[in-house]
């Protein structure tokens, strides 16, 4: 796969409105796909967000390998940064998002009391790539549906406020993308996980390295859903196989590998081939 390049105006714009509203909260929250926390973070945003108390949500973790999870929560502990495993869509982990908003906001709020202020709501900017969960959380800490929301990238177009329970208010921002994703096999996890627009890559190549990483994290499971053994059948038939098993043929009986690659990412993406993190802890 090559550098994945996809920096539409509106990414730009969302890059200038972080910017610009960072002023407005005392607080942000980085939310990341559980499934790749570290190819989920936008390199930008640390420079961006500079020393503005944070809080990383480590989404979809429903989806994500459980041990894993718990490893990098206890990794981005130690380089100083609370981190949550949490699931938008059910609510998991959501109510710890509270206490940690206090405990990170205290020291803010010694500061307004040292200078007479009278207590108020925590500010908080919601932050992080696109297709990560963001409006989902929001729904989900208003207890109502006030953001749109959909399954695929750049659905947010401008800030929004809304305000929630336990004292805290939500600027929603737009998902946000940096200019060039140069390493390929960081475009691969994003793209595997719907962060970067299916219009923009080749789905078959998406397709091939889910299967592949799957292989060689938990041999045989993949295969099975697909009549596919894995170790057997060479890597460019492969799709083949899943596109006969679904019966995606074309005029005069040709696979149609394109449709066997759309359902194996669905597939991958909707956590029926299990849970995995595609991302390794560093050392």
């Amino acid at each position: 796969m090559n550098q994945v390049q996809w920096f539409p105006g509106h990414m730009a714009k969302a890059r200038k409105q972080i910017t610009a509203d960072l002023a407005k909260v005392d607080l942000a929250f980085e939310l990341l796909d559980a499934r790749i926390p570290l190819s989920s973070r936008n390199p930008e945003l640390d420079a961006i967000l500079g020393t503005k108390p944070r809080v990383i949500l480590l989404n979809k973790a429903d989806l994500a390998d459980v041990a894993t999870t718990g490893a990098f929560v206890a990794y981005f502990g130690r380089l100083g940064t609370t981190a949550l495993p949490v699931n938008a869509v059910s609510g998991t982990g959501v109510k710890a998002l509270y206490r940690a908003v206090a405990s990170v906001g205290e020291p803010l709020v010694r500061r307004w009391q040292k200078r007479g202020m009278r207590p108020r709501s925590f500010r908080a900017m919601v932050v992080g790539i696109p297709n990560v969960g963001k409006s989902s959380l929001i729904n989900r800490l208003a207890g109502r549906r006030r953001t749109v929301t959909a399954n695929r990238p750049g659905v947010t177009k401008g800030p929004q406020w809304i305000r929630i329970e336990e004292k805290i208010d939500l600027l929603d921002m737009p998902g946000m993308l940096w200019p060039k994703i140069g390493d390929p096999l960081t475009g691969l996890k994003l793209a595997a996980t719907g962060a970067v627009s299916d219009l923009v890559v080749q789905r078959p190549v998406v397709a091939g390295y889910v299967l592949r990483t799957l292989h060689q994290l938990a041999p045989g499971l993949a295969g099975e859903r697909y009549g596919l053994d894995l170790a057997l059948v060479p890597p460019e038939a492969w799709l083949e196989v899943v596109a006969r098993r679904h019966g995606f043929l074309g005029a005069q009986g040709l696979v149609d590998t394109e449709k066997a690659a759309v359902q194996v990412l669905a597939d991958f993406r909707g956590g029926r081939l299990g849970r995995y993190t595609l991302d390794e802890l560093p050392q």
